[in-house]
């Protein structure tokens, strides 16, 4: 994919359109970006690992997709994020205690998904 080429790239906001298919693995080489926002879209597919891979990352929107599977545990290596908005999609699996390595986190926004389990205390 051709936006893996964007390595200087800091702002990647595709909100509200109606873009579909899944998000790419090659996202993980836009190691300069600071936010990625994807929301209101009709994106599918589950939540590439490589997005580890952006740890200058603090805004990650993807609020209102068809998103499924597990939420990645390569998110825990993001500590500069502030904002995970990940609602209204269909994630699967618990609440990852490796959310709580992000630690500049503000906003945690997962309602709206099929997860489950227990609320994590770490």
């Amino acid at each position: 994919s051709e936006i893996g080429n964007l390595v200087t790239l800091e702002q990647l906001q595709l909100d509200n359109n109606q873009l579909t298919g899944s998000i790419p693995s090659e996202i993980g080489n836009l190691v300069a970006l600071k936010k990625l926002k994807l929301s209101y879209n009709e994106l599918n597919g589950s939540i590439p690992s490589e997005i580890g891979n952006i740890t200058s990352l603090k805004v990650l929107k993807m609020t209102m997709n068809k998103v499924n599977g597990i939420i990645p545990s390569e998110i825990g290596q993001l500590t500069n994020l502030k904002t995970i908005l990940l609602e209204d999609n269909k994630l699967t699996g618990s609440i990852p205690t490796f959310i709580g390595l992000c630690t500049s986190l503000l906003d945690l926004l997962l309602n709206d998904n099929q997860l489950s389990g227990s609320i994590p205390s770490e």
